[in-house]
């Protein structure tokens, strides 16, 4: 059986020519750099906010040492900036608009990371289609050259033949090209929902007022204080 695997992929790729080893190596890669990015984004938890929600709940009910515990271990994008954004607020002496620039740029290298191989998948979702109909355009040339070269003799299998390995490469490349556009939109939209929570979360914990957050709920009519500043982990 992996004996005539094998011998099928040689043959398709002797009869595609150069241009469609070409595209079988892009496939090859952009395979692998889906992998990688799927396996990125699932180690970082994108698209995963429950603990973020949990801890938001927290923060306006019950303070910051409940929201920080909430969030340990998330180290999801929108995870890391709320718990940056919770632990600024809780410092009475930092202005709105320097947490607002903390966190952005926290967000702003999170989101930049994962984004790091986007181009690349683009690339080849453009290319692709491209080097396919190049490929077609050759084997249409040479197919061309051999029926003026028969003369008289025209054979049109010849002709039919030609133009069917010249096609090849056309299908070939938009078969690359599909699923890598698919998949990179998909990878797009996660990256933009995940830059809209950060958003709407670090928001809602700004909307307040920094002097009034992360206050503990008073007990026994004793007055609100606020609880110690931590690192969320």
């Amino acid at each position: 059986m992996p004996a005539r695997l094998f011998d099928t992929i040689t043959s398709f790729l002797t009869l595609g020519g150069p241009v469609v080893a070409l595209l079988v190596v892009l496939s090859v890669f952009a395979l692998a750099l889906i992998l990688l990015k799927l396996v990125q984004f699932w180690r970082e938890r994108v698209g995963r906010h429950a603990r973020a929600e949990r801890a938001l709940h927290a923060w306006f009910h019950e303070g910051y040492g409940a929201a920080r515990s909430a969030l340990e271990g998330d180290c999801s994008p929108a995870g890391t900036a709320l718990a940056a954004c919770m632990r600024l607020a809780t410092l009475r002496n930092v202005p709105k608009a320097e947490i607002e620039d903390d966190v952005g740029r926290i967000a702003l290298t999170r989101l930049h990371d994962l984004q790091r191989g986007f181009r690349a998948l683009d690339a080849i979702a453009q290319v692709a289609p491209l080097l396919g109909l190049f490929g077609t355009v050759l084997g249409m040339i040479e197919a061309f050259r051999q029926l003026q070269e028969a003369g008289n003799a025209v054979d049109p299998s010849l002709l039919a033949g030609g133009i069917w390995v010249a096609l090849l490469t056309t299908a070939t490349g938009l078969a690359v090209a599909m699923p890598v556009s698919l998949v990179l939109t998909w990878f797009e939209t996660r990256l933009e929902n995940e830059r809209v929570a950060i958003e709407t979360m670090t928001g809602a914990v700004l909307s307040h007022g920094v002097e009034s957050r992360g206050r503990e709920p008073a007990r026994d009519g004793a007055p609100d204080t606020v609880v110690g500043v931590g690192h969320a982990h």
